[in-house]
């Protein structure tokens, strides 16, 4: 039937929704980019416990550097603007900030064993629970957040910031330090923070 037809007839077919049509995907969706990293880090922390000797070691740095850079990215970019943009924004960030601080601590202790050390795999998994239930925590109070503010520009701005921040993130996190103004403090990760800093507003905007 013709478009003419169905409007004689009145069955002509609802204007299409265009949120309908909007698929998220990692390059224009900051909570569709996090959620991939999220997918990442399972898998990097399956790899690190199914493999050993200098393969664990390797999967281990990798894993390290994810996190680092997965954190560095929401600090710089998705807790400011819950914080200021959410209901309840202050305490979902503060929320998400101390179970980051704990995983933090426990990372930088597991780097200090020898992947091949007896007590390494049960830190592992102490320290995957804690990262697992922390992503799931971000994906319901946080994530969640950032869907009901429904701002598809503002999460494809804060998905190319996130981008720019995994350029330059640190590859080890400080414990202690939730955010990049502090971790400017600290001596080797100055310059890297800072760059991970300006990528962030150069993306984002001066007002990001």
């Amino acid at each position: 039937m013709s478009p003419a037809q169905q409007a004689r007839e009145g069955t002509t077919a609802p204007a299409a929704d265009p949120a309908a049509d909007r698929n998220p995907t990692p390059d224009t969706d900051v909570v569709a980019l996090l959620m991939a990293q999220h997918g990442q880090i399972r898998n990097l922390f399956d790899e690190v416990e199914q493999s050993s000797g200098d393969a664990r070691r390797d999967a281990f740095r990798r894993l390290v550097r994810m996190l680092a850079v997965h954190e560095t990215a929401e600090e710089e970019v998705v807790h400011p603007y819950v914080k200021r943009a959410a209901d309840g924004g202050d305490d979902i960030v503060a929320d998400r900030l101390g179970e980051e601080k704990l995983a933090k601590q426990a990372l930088s202790a597991l780097e200090d064993i020898d992947p091949e050390d007896e007590v390494f795999l049960p830190r592992l998994l102490s320290l995957r629970r804690d990262v697992m239930q922390h992503a799931r925590a971000e994906e319901r109070y946080e994530f969640s957040q950032l869907r009901r503010l429904n701002d598809p520009g503002r999460l494809a701005s804060m998905a190319k910031a996130v981008k720019a921040a995994e350029a330059t993130a640190p590859t080890h996190p400080h414990p202690g330090v939730e955010s990049g103004a502090k971790n400017a403090a600290l001596g080797p990760l100055a310059a890297v923070v800072d760059r991970t800093r300006d990528a962030v507003r150069k993306a984002m905007g001066k007002d990001g």
